[in-house]
């Protein structure tokens, strides 16, 4: 009983210094705090196609178009665009604009930076496929620059969302390390980066030479905290005042909380199972065995009613309602609805242990298999709970599954290299079907820099053919008909397994505000001071 009343005084105490934590007002808003849930694995804008890089990247770098809370395309760096000729695009370049250093920005800095693109090495997801497109980049004059493509090319604003600037005289022969070590970050963004301790924190200070609406915050620390308990804590406690990616079991416990206010948006970040199509069907995938655990002789995934079978076995309302907590919704596609490309008409994905007992045996598994589902347990939304669920729904039709969660750092370079037979991954989408399509359903082609994040090396002829089609299609109606039409052969071909969309959500403490938007990436410019 002592014991007992101990705890007790213990835990009322901190909820008392938790709630005058919460209580400060704006007298100390100079600074902002914020803990995000996944590792920032670089600074350099061009190494790794990530949402937490790029996010990063954002608040120290601009791009020529940039987007709102709901992803449309608004001017940046570029004043306006338009194609001059069918095959030239010309950006009108903001004046007046200068890097962290003082430098002027220039179309020779936008020319390099397009340049460096396909030439950062090692690259776990290269950026390249929004440099490939161009035959000639034309330097009209210090603020005009025009690209010249093979053919019209309708998506190169869009494109321009994805590349941020860089200072030509900096970055020229710098590597990634020399942007991590920050003797390269030079950008023209509304903070400057002046720390960086890797995999831990970033430190920013308002860069008051901005070109656009100045940064209410003097500097703003920038903490990774991927444990979820822990980015919770510390925001109750006054530690941080913004945090993402909230655990969904604390979402209708801060919901309630009056010293906490919630940012919410269903977003464009698509959580699937990539698939091992790098082995052929006569070949062993690497965590695949029969129930002895001997290997197969032979690559079950090779066969499409394995792979629907697979699917047809998961649950994706209960994955929802159970695991997500209700944030996320079923998903049969990359896209949500009313995104161009989304395919209408395309029917949800069944939860039928029955029938995929019934395609196993007709693909000749009556028996079943064993086999490893990988994933991340410090990257997603509940990501290594999502796999031990599946897992568990595989088993009941006879795929006997073992799990395995790592962190993110370890877990996407052996996903990049195809080591995996099945992992857990996700997507955040632009607003366009060509988006998921030439970076995770494209055959992984250097030249074009399709397939960058194609981890599970799907390649399919005609998915390729209309891809290439509507990449050169002006018509608006005629080329989301092909986008749809390649989109649809995909996912009836179970190139992945979709599972479900993210439901994004940020927690700020009393005092500040936040700006939800569709896209996942925690801005340092969405975060304000509350209005009294």
């Amino acid at each position: 009983m002592k014991r007992m009343k101990q705890r007790q005084t213990g835990a009322a105490t901190m909820l008392v210094a938790a709630g005058m934590a919460l209580a400060v007002g704006q007298a100390a808003a100079q600074t902002a705090t914020i803990a995000v849930g996944a590792p920032v694995t670089s600074i350099d804008p061009h190494y790794h196609q990530l949402s937490p890089n790029n996010a990063v990247a954002d608040i120290i770098f601009d791009r020529l178009v940039n987007n709102d809370a709901q992803s449309r395309n608004i001017p940046g760096l570029a004043l306006e665009w338009r194609a001059v000729e069918p095959t030239v695009w010309e950006f009108k370049l903001r004046p007046n604009v200068r890097f962290h250093n003082g430098n002027a920005f220039t179309a020779d800095d936008v020319a390099f930076t397009l340049q460096r693109l396909p030439n950062v090495p090692n690259s776990p997801s290269s950026f390249a496929a929004y440099a490939r497109t161009m035959s000639r980049i034309e330097i009209v004059d210090p603020l005009t620059i025009r690209f010249h493509t093979p053919q019209p090319y309708p998506l190169l604003p869009l494109d321009m969302t994805n590349v941020r600037i860089v200072d030509k005289e900096t970055a020229e022969g710098a590597t990634t390390e020399d942007f991590n070590a920050l003797r390269a970050a030079m950008g023209t963004g509304p903070y400057r980066a002046v720390t960086h301790r890797n995999g831990d924190r970033i430190e920013f200070e308002r860069w008051d030479g901005y070109w656009g609406e100045r940064a209410p915050f003097q500097r703003v620390n920038y903490r990774m905290v991927t444990n979820d308990a822990a980015r919770t804590a510390a925001l109750l406690a006054g530690d941080v005042d913004l945090i993402d990616q909230v655990p969904t079991s604390d979402v209708e416990r801060l919901r309630r909380d009056q010293r906490v206010r919630l940012a919410e948006q269903v977003g464009l970040r698509l959580i699937f199972l990539g698939l091992d199509h790098l082995r052929a069907a006569n070949e062993n995938s690497p965590f695949i065995t029969d129930n002895d655990g001997r290997p197969l002789g032979r690559n079950p995934l090779a066969d499409v009613r394995v792979r629907r079978a697979l699917s047809m076995a998961i649950d994706r309302r209960a994955i929802v309602e159970r695991v997500m907590e209700g944030a996320a919704v079923p998903a049969n596609q990359f896209l949500p609805q009313g995104v161009f490309g989304h395919v209408g008409d395309l029917p949800a994905i069944p939860f039928d242990p029955d029938g995929a007992r019934r395609l196993l045996a007709e693909a000749g598994y009556p028996q079943g298999f064993r086999i490893q589902l990988n994933g991340p347990n410090d990257r997603y939304i509940n990501d290594a709970r999502i796999i031990q669920a599946i897992g568990q729904m595989w088993t009941r039709i006879g795929v006997r599954t073992a799990v395995e969660a790592q962190p993110w750092t370890t877990f996407v370079g052996r996903a990049g290299r195809g080591e995996y037979s099945a992992f857990l991954i996700g997507w955040g989408s632009n607003p366009d079907g060509s988006h998921p399509l030439r970076n995770i359903r494209a055959t992984v082609n250097r030249d074009r820099g399709w397939g960058a994040s194609n981890r599970g090396r799907y390649s399919n002829p005609q998915v390729d053919a209309m891809l290439l089609e509507s990449l050169s299609e002006l018509d608006q109606a005629r080329r989301e008909t092909l986008i749809v039409g390649a989109m649809r052969i995909a996912m009836e071909d179970v190139a992945v397994v979709p599972i479900h969309i993210q439901t994004n959500i940020w927690a700020t403490r009393r005092g500040f505000e936040y700006t939800a938007s569709v896209d996942e990436g925690t801005l340092a410019k969405r975060l304000r001071p509350a209005p009294r």
